[in-house]
Formats: structure tokens, C-alpha cells, sequence
């Protein structure tokens, strides 16, 4: 498969409904597109550690009051690179807020540091094309 650049790309989306016990479908999933690749052990670890915490995150802040919804995970390898992108349809956040909170959405957890750690990239924001909230990270794979 090849992307709009003409680089081979492998691409997976999946939508997960927002409960903490799918979760291991979305590692799954990364697991499956690594695991072919020959990407080291660790580097998958360390993906999956992300990715949990991102979509964690999702769950936790954007379906707090308790309502039903999905969190959006969609895995793009190319060029020797992951790229993932979870978002939701919650209500969003305050980035300021956020960076005020030393990257935390809120009290209990170290969840978007985490992804910072273990991670070559990181954005927040909004999602397209509506409301929610948008997670993207990068990591190298080589």
C-alpha cells in the first residue's frame, strides 16, 4: 500500500467502545501490525504503553459523566515510523489548562508523561470535523 507521497504505508483503524476493558483490542491490533515488521521487543512495549495510556485518557476525561461513546484508533506505518491517533467525542479539554497541570488533564495519573517518555512525538487538540479531543504520537521504529 502506498500514501498520498508514494512511501509505503500500512494503515489500521479501529473504533473501540469507551470502556477500559477494550482496550486490549487496541493493543492487539498495534501488536499485529509491529509484530510482521521485526520491531524490537522494547519498542513495542513502549508503543503499547502509549497507546493504553492515550486511550485511557479518552475513556477517563472525555466519557466522564458516564454516557456511552467510542474511542477512534487509527495505526499508520510508514517510512519507518508509527504514527497513532486516538480521539473521542467527548467535550474536549483546555490545552492551557492542560500545560498548567504539567501535561495532565487532571488528578490521577501521569498518563500524557508517559507517552512523552516513551514517544518521538506528541500532539493534543481538537478532532476533526466535530467535537472531542485528538491524541497523535510518533515513534521511530529503526
Amino acid at each position: 500500500m502506498t500514501n498520498e507521497n508514494g512511501s509505503s504505508a500500512n494503515v489500521v483503524s479501529l473504533v473501540i467502545p469507551a470502556k477500559a476493558e477494550y482496550i486490549a483490542l487496541g493493543r492487539l491490533a498495534l501488536t499485529g501490525l509491529l509484530r510482521p515488521l521485526a520491531v524490537e521487543p522494547e519498542v513495542i512495549a513502549d508503543v503499547k504503553l502509549a497507546l493504553t495510556e492515550a486511550c485511557s485518557n479518552s475513556i477517563r476525561h472525555a466519557y466522564a459523566d458516564g454516557r456511552e461513546g467510542a474511542v477512534a484508533i487509527r495505526y499508520e506505518v510508514v517510512d519507518g515510523r508509527l504514527d497513532v491517533e486516538v480521539s473521542d467525542e467527548g467535550g474536549g479539554f483546555d490545552l492551557g489548562v492542560l500545560e498548567g497541570n504539567g501535561g495532565e488533564l487532571d488528578e490521577g495519573g501521569l498518563g500524557i508523561a508517559i507517552i512523552r517518555a516513551v514517544t518521538d512525538g506528541l500532539t493534543i487538540g481538537p478532532r476533526s470535523g466535530g467535537t472531542g479531543s485528538c491524541l497523535r504520537f510518533t515513534k521511530h521504529l529503526d
